[in-house]
């Protein structure tokens, strides 16, 4: 065919697309949301990442160089590693040096405030900082926005989003958890570069004398020292002069250096989390919606058969035919794609306004929109929908001419037997991949990749088993429905490949529903498990297990509570890190032989009472991984730079809350910083009530700021706290990908009617009443819904089984697989309403059908 054909079969598929705007909603629909989400995701993630950077830049703009100690240990999962103080004495030296303008010693540490109602502010997460209020503002990266700066003992100045957030006024007194309760009164408010807060992070600003006494090991130390040049000398050349001062041990960093330190610990290492898991779920809902768009196109292209055939007479090669169709996947996949843009900004400026209120204060200013943040989600919704249009383009450029005397152009279209043998072969792939994976080599890469062949297993399979799995799921249908129901499992039957697609998008969502709910479940019950099997105490006093925020418990507490007439016994466990072979390793710093009868530590090899300053207990599984037996010898090199010889004295066999590392209080004392503990296990005296003990417990508690009293069954649940608010999140994220797959049997159901409408009218006109036509089309999308459901709970049963065991093999922590029944038979419902949904509005078209121009259509 000639160009002007050519501009011809375009000219027709802009008139097709004109005509039939319907049949392209559901498309245009998915393609919008799934590029709007992926907008929205990276707009978020830029104007987040260039709000901190200017709030830091702002923030820090008067510090030229910062001097602090050189050595970091650094543990695994930290945001931050672990430096020693480094003396106050060094201020006077460094104000001394050439190109100084002005220098003072910066206290920080974990300081968390308590709110007017008595809870603590902030905790699960974002860190709680204290330190010195800097009387140079050019120093000091907070600003006085209201009050005065503190100048006497218990005085303190509180940025004004943890006072917003806990209730406190100008004047208010509280309790500042060091972790040792200090009663504080609070004489300023201040801003962190303009804004009242930083991200959710609390700070607490004291005099030096306190912050020294409370946040360092000793006083005349400080974290830092901050530095201010003079006029005419650079930051790289004030830290050269600064380098020539100082001690070993002791180095100077630029204040641009420190600035992005700081926005990586707050910022960057949060954002690239959110944004990458955002990225992921917007993955997610393009390939759900993927399976809709191609559902769409490939219904179209069989309704067009006679269309298409025409052209095909008149002239038009396979290739014109081809290209005809692709337009208008072009056309939808452009102005979709467009209006995702749209909609991706609305929806990033939205959050803006909406962050504040729910606790997050998204940093003010205007929103970052750069050019890949709007290419990126652009390109992808056009490559979408053009790849989900190529095949069933093809099909259509293979319509022979003589389709055209053909009366029906219904696709009735079977599994092959090469799908099955496909289906088959990836399948058989996916067990080796994952029984491998999981038992001959625990690896969650190669079981990963079994994961996704077992996934494309399912969709090569699906139109195989459609039909049996829509029998099996119809027959209570049929015989509560009678001949409704019979009809609804025979259009669900009709078209295997069909049915198959239509379901396959809300399977993979029910999939990535069902893997994470089982994968939650097995952590919480790992936890339980690790309590009921490690905890040997009646109650336990626990800092948060869940974030980084906190300051701890006191270690006095747990003489304090050993102490009352109803305790038996109390251990607290605090936390210290050292380098071990040149990895940092967490330290459990406590009492050994208390320690032994807090926890459960299983069989024990030498003895915990006699480890002292120079000898240190281990988890069998550490010390089979280097060799070790009782008498051995470790070397521990510390933040501080010693390294000190350790004889390994105990070999214990449960490390789940005993950690792989124990030394005592005192082998920890010289090289400590901040001294707190994460936990204190109590056991009750024989013949006290649990009632009456956790009372005497808790009385105690109040006097150390007030940290929870829990059971042993409270503990287990509280720990895994933070599953829950994953779980709550991914399944809000997971929603998206559900009302693609809705959309898309929305979709499939609305074009079929068109399809059938001739059918329809022949049932109505035998006397099918509009309520037996409804509850038909209805109860096949339930039924289509309803496959979908069942093989995306097998899968993401089966894939969370493989998670676990595959985490289980290879991590140092032991996994419980557990399957939640009755989450996931919420799961299935939701599902299985999702169709009813779905069907609606096809249902009460099909209804409104007239019977005569039904009956007459061609």
């Amino acid at each position: 065919m000639s160009t002007h054909g050519a501009r011809a079969v375009l000219r027709i598929a802009a008139a097709s697309l004109r005509a039939h705007k319907r049949r392209f909603a559901g498309t245009f629909t998915a393609v919008l949301l799934g590029v709007a989400f992926l907008a929205a995701t990276l707009v978020m993630g830029d104007t987040l990442r260039a709000s901190f950077d200017s709030m830091f830049a702002g923030a820090t703009s008067g510090t030229d160089a910062v001097v602090r100690s050189s050595r970091v240990v650094t543990v695994a999962g930290e945001a931050q590693g672990t430096r020693q103080p480094v003396p106050t004495a060094l201020v006077e030296e460094i104000r001394r040096t050439p190109g100084v303008a002005a220098a003072a010693p910066a206290v920080q540490g974990a300081g968390q405030l308590v709110g007017s109602d008595g809870e603590p502010i902030g905790g699960q997460g974002p860190p709680t900082l204290a330190g010195n209020w800097i009387a140079d503002p050019e120093l000091n990266p907070y600003r006085l926005a209201e009050g005065r700066a503190p100048e006497r003992t218990g005085e303190v100045v509180v940025n004004r989003a943890t006072a917003a957030k806990g209730g406190l006024r100008l004047g208010d007194t509280t309790v500042l958890r060091t972790p040792d309760p200090v009663p504080v009164t609070v004489v300023g408010l201040a801003t962190f570069g303009g804004a009242d807060g930083m991200a959710q992070v609390t700070y607490t600003g004291m005099t030096q004398a306190d912050a020294e006494k409370y946040l360092m090991p000793a006083p005349g130390q400080a974290a830092s020292i901050q530095v201010r040049a003079g006029p005419g000398t650079s930051q790289s050349e004030l830290v050269e002069a600064l380098a020539a001062v100082l001690p070993q041990g002791v180095e100077a960093i630029t204040g641009q250096e420190s600035a992005q330190e700081n926005t990586d610990m707050i910022s960057g290492r949060f954002l690239d989390l959110f944004t990458a898991m955002l990225l992921v779920f917007s993955g997610i809902a393009l390939l759900v919606a993927t399976f809709s768009i191609h559902n769409t196109f490939a219904i179209v292209v069989a309704q067009r058969t006679r269309e298409n055939a025409l052209l095909r007479a008149l002239g038009a090669s396979r290739r014109q035919v081809v290209g005809g169709t692709l337009a208008e996947a072009a056309v939808v996949a452009f102005a979709a794609s467009a209006a995702g843009l749209l909609v991706g900004v609305g929806f990033a400026a939205g959050l803006q306004a909406l962050f504040p209120a729910i606790g997050f204060p998204f940093p003010e200013g205007d929103l970052v929109i750069g050019v890949p943040s709007m290419a990126l989600p652009l390109v992808a919704g056009v490559l979408v929908c053009l790849g989900s249009a190529v095949l069933p383009a093809v099909r259509a450029g293979r319509t022979a001419p003589l389709a055209a005397l053909l009366d029906s152009a219904v696709d009735h279209s079977e599994a092959s037997r090469s799908r099955t043998v496909t289906g088959l072969a990836l399948g058989a792939a996916a067990i080796g991949l994952l029984l491998t994976g999981v038992f001959a080599v625990p690896s969650l890469w190669l079981s990963g990749a079994g994961a996704v062949l077992a996934t494309a297993s399912f969709v090569v399979l699906g139109p195989v088993a459609s039909s049996s799995a829509v029998r099996m799921l119809a027959r209570p249908l049929e015989r509560l429905r009678g001949v409704t129901g019979a009809l609804a499992a025979r259009n669900a039957r009709r078209s295997p490949r069909r049915t198959a697609s239509t379901a396959t998008a809300l399977m993979i969502g029910v999939a990535v529903v069902s893997l994470f709910t089982v994968f939650g479940a097995s952590l919480k019950a790992t936890m339980d498990r690790t309590v009921s099997r490690s905890f040997a105490g009646d109650v336990a006093i626990s800092a948060p297990s869940f974030g980084a925020g906190g300051s701890g418990l006191s270690p006095k507490l747990a003489p304090a509570v050993a102490a009352l007439p109803e305790v038996a016994g109390a251990v607290g466990l605090g936390k210290g890190v050292a380098e071990v072979d040149g990895s940092g390793r967490a330290l459990t710093v406590t009492d050994p032989v208390a320690l032994a009868a807090g926890l459960d530590l299983g069989a024990v090899s030498g003895g915990l009472d006699a480890l002292g300053t120079d000898g240190i207990a281990v988890s069998a599984k550490e010390a089979a991984r280097h060799g070790w037996l009782p008498g051995s010898t470790a070397e521990l090199a510390f933040a501080d730079g010693q390294k000190q010889p350790f004889t390994i004295r105990a070999v214990y066999e449960r490390s789940e809350l005993a950690g792989d590392y124990v030394i005592t209080r005192a082998a920890w004392a010289p090289h400590r910083a901040q001294d707190t503990d994460s936990l204190v296990s109590v056991t009750f005296k024989d013949g006290v009530s649990a009632e009456a003990g956790a009372a005497a417990v808790e009385r105690t508690a109040a006097l150390y700021g007030g940290p929870e009293v829990q059971t042993r069954d409270a503990y287990a649940q509280s720990s895994a706290g933070g599953i829950d608010m994953m779980l709550t999140l991914v399944y809000a994220l997971l929603a998206l990908a559900v009302l693609i797959a809705l959309l898309g049997i929305a979709n499939t159901l609305t074009l079929a009617v068109h399809e059938r409408t001739r059918e329809l009218g022949l049932l109505r006109a035998v006397g099918q009443t509009r309520g037996q036509l409804r509850a038909m089309v209805r109860w096949e999308s339930v039924l289509v819904a309803a496959f979908g459901t069942a093989g995306g709970l097998a899968l993401g049963g089966v894939l969370g089984w493989v998670l676990v065991k595959a985490s289980d093999g290879a991590s140092d922590s032991a996994f419980a697989f557990a399957v939640p029944p009755l989450q996931l038979t919420l799961v299935a419902l939701v599902g299985v309403a999702a169709g009813v949904l779905a069907g609606w509005r096809p249902a009460r078209r099909a209804a409104r059908l007239d019977i005569l121009r039904a009956v007459a259509t061609d």
